[in-house]
């Protein structure tokens, strides 16, 4: 079974540019953004709690010393 949406001309568009391959339709669209929305949000999740903890446990360094470490001159 089948649904209309509807959605601004400047959505569609959006769509459209994010399509892979000629002729995917939106259902596969919407299905390939929901479920990388859901991988990612999760992952997220997972990297913000563990810099949490190393924030908390003080491995940290600063941005300069990064930059020393690195070998970057800005």
């Amino acid at each position: 079974m089948y649904t209309t949406i509807k959605i601004s001309t400047g959505l569609k568009k959006r769509l459209d540019a994010l399509k892979i391959v000629n002729g995917e339709t939106y259902e596969e669209l919407l299905s390939d953004l929901i479920e990388d929305h859901l991988t990612i949000n999760e992952k997220t999740k997972k990297d913000i709690a563990e810099s949490l903890a190393q924030c908390a446990r003080g491995e940290v360094v600063s941005l300069e010393e990064f930059k020393k470490k690195a070998g970057i001159h800005v």
